[in-house]
């Protein structure tokens, strides 16, 4: 998006970064329905509606801020609740609850892939004005969502992938490594700060996304 001014970024990764954070949590919530728990159901959050998992500060502050410094882009949504007392085997169903956000993201990816690629087909039908707004809507897309899901799959909790690693650990080392819960932000936030995370982000994401690229003919 490089030539765009403040106003069109925002205008142009409204959409991708509001569905790709809200339907991650959306994500968790509809397979944790599946596996027996309820609980987000009954509070309204298996929901398409973002203003049901909006946080003013993880979907709406920190991104714009982040956008208009122009580095490295996140943001969260308010979490689906979630009672692991609920699922039929709690600690396997954690895992897989975990993994539906990340898998969400991915599917999402390829959706906008598809997006850029609409864009860069009326592009080429001499529709300039209507398709280069999907294509740079597209790639944002594509690149938000790989960079949620690789960094939701890190194995640090509470990240969805600290999740899953703890679901498929025996049980004494799932309590120990589930310990580090607390830290997991701070442990994230000096990752981000040293530029460690980005290292370790960009690899699989540039990686993803020229396979997503080659599957749809980008």
């Amino acid at each position: 998006m490089q030539g765009l001014n403040v106003i069109q970024q925002i205008a142009i990764a409204a959409l991708p970064l509001l569905f790709g954070i809200t339907l991650h949590e959306v994500a968790h919530g509809w397979m944790a329905r599946r596996l027996g728990d309820k609980t987000a159901m009954m509070l309204g959050r298996l929901t398409l509606n973002p203003i049901k998992h909006i946080d003013p500060v993880g979907t709406i502050l920190v991104p714009a801020v982040l956008l208009m410094l122009g580095g490295f882009i996140f943001g969260w949504a308010k979490p689906v609740p979630v009672d692991y007392r609920n699922l039929r085997n709690p600690k396997r169903d954690m895992a897989l609850v975990a993994i539906a956000g990340p898998l969400a993201n991915f599917v999402m990816a390829f959706g906008w892939a598809l997006v850029a690629k609409l864009g860069f087909t009326l592009g080429g039908s001499g529709s300039l004005w209507f398709a280069r707004p999907l294509i740079w809507m597209g790639e944002f897309g594509i690149v938000l969502n790989l960079v949620l899901m690789v960094l939701n799959l890190l194995p640090l909790p509470p990240l969805d992938g600290g999740r899953v690693l703890t679901g498929l650990l025996p049980g004494p080392m799932a309590y120990r490594f589930s310990r580090i819960e607390p830290y997991g932000f701070f442990i994230l936030l000096g990752l981000l700060v040293t530029h460690i995370l980005g290292y370790i982000l960009w690899p699989p994401v540039q990686y993803l996304r020229a396979v997503l690229s080659a599957v749809v003919g980008l």
